[in-house]
């Protein structure tokens, strides 16, 4: 029971919380991630599937594809639509991986029922939407395509990583020392694929202003979403 409201104490992204105690390490398994994760996982993976068999080439996935002149010409949908489609297996499968190990956390915090699964979905989705734009504030009217979730995976990390350390209860602030450590690591890591290209990318480009974006999204409108969970807080006495 909390000394605080005479409640139970609530169980927080890394398991039971109890006031003046620092959350257990994070220990997630892989199949032991909630199910709107895995949810995620299954559509990139079979959403690829369906791609490369319905769809495959350049020409077939560009009406689900975005392109900053997309909204020159009214096409907002490619906002949603670009989290769907991806340039190969190794594309999918790396956002699949990525999307189980840092999305757990996020999820957990968002809560269960009906209200948690909603509010991850959102959560998500608004992260990839503002990679997106994040992406075209920086190739204003550029008609070469991009495709993937990266940007919205790149959210999940930035949820995912105010949930880690000694002052999560349940987000690190803002400027935590994990939280800027990781950012700067993530920033050098897209500098370096901004450059050389990423792996297994066959020489694509990679669209790293949107990692960037959904990255600083994904700090920034946890704490929103965490509120909305539910989640206030702890005063301290």
């Amino acid at each position: 029971m909390s000394e605080h409201d005479g409640r139970p104490d609530r169980v927080g992204p890394w398991g039971p919380e109890t006031p003046g105690e620092a959350p257990p390490p994070a220990r997630e398994r892989m199949f032991n991630a909630p199910w709107p994760v895995l949810a995620i996982v299954v559509v990139i993976v079979a959403g690829y599937a369906l791609q490369a068999r319905l769809a495959p080439g350049d020409e077939g996935i560009r009406q689900w594809a975005f392109a900053p002149a997309d909204l020159d010409h009214g096409r907002w949908i490619g906002l949603i639509t670009v989290m769907f489609v991806h340039g190969g297996w190794p594309h999918a499968l790396m956002n699949a991986l990525a999307a189980l190990a840092f999305g757990a956390p996020v999820a957990r915090l968002m809560g269960p029922g009906i209200k948690g699964p909603v509010l991850f979905f959102v959560f998500y989705l608004a992260c990839g939407v503002i990679a997106t734009l994040g992406y075209t504030a920086v190739h204003l009217h550029s008609a070469e395509p991009m495709v993937g979730a990266s940007g919205a995976i790149a959210g999940l990390m930035g949820g995912a990583m105010r949930l880690l350390g000694p002052q999560a209860r349940p987000l690190a602030p803002i400027f935590s020392r994990l939280v800027l450590s990781f950012g700067a690591s993530w920033l050098v890591v897209n500098a370096l694929m901004a450059i050389f290209g990423g792996p297994f990318m066959a020489g694509a480009t990679i669209a790293w202003e949107a990692h960037i974006a959904g990255f600083v999204a994904g700090v920034l409108l946890i704490g929103p979403f965490a509120w909305l969970a539910g989640w206030r807080p702890v005063a301290r006495l």
